[in-house]
């Protein structure tokens, strides 16, 4: 079993910045695929995935403004999000799986999951 917890969730303006974490219960980096979604049941989409490889991958709506990155002696990921919009208000989710980068980042296919953190930005 891995817990994820998430942090660093607030409300910004439009074009704020915001760095979300996600610590985890145990050593998952270089074994497990990482990542951050946002949303809710069908809804929910990827933001940005780190494989168990370390190559990070990005969704279309994020790329350029947002980055994920690991700390490993703190087992801990986090997503830094430059020029937020109202559009990325939403719950944003970390989660984890042992599954290889063709599974990585795909919702169904991730096995543990955070609780949320709220990110609310205003016009």
């Amino acid at each position: 079993q891995v817990q994820l917890v998430e942090s660093g969730g607030g409300s910004v303006q439009d074009g704020g910045s915001l760095r979300l974490s996600c610590a985890a219960s145990r050593y998952t980096f270089g074994r497990y695929c990482m990542g951050w979604f946002r949303g809710s049941g069908k809804e929910r989409e990827v933001v940005a995935v780190i494989d168990s490889d370390g190559s990070a991958r990005y969704g279309e709506r994020v790329k350029g403004r947002f980055t994920i990155s690991e700390d490993i002696a703190k087992n801990t990921l986090y997503l830094q999000m430059n020029s937020l919009t109202p559009g990325d208000t939403n719950t944003y989710y970390c989660a984890a799986a042992g599954v290889d980068t063709h599974w990585c980042g795909r919702v169904y296919a991730m096995d543990y999951w955070g609780k949320g953190t709220l990110v609310t930005i205003s016009s």
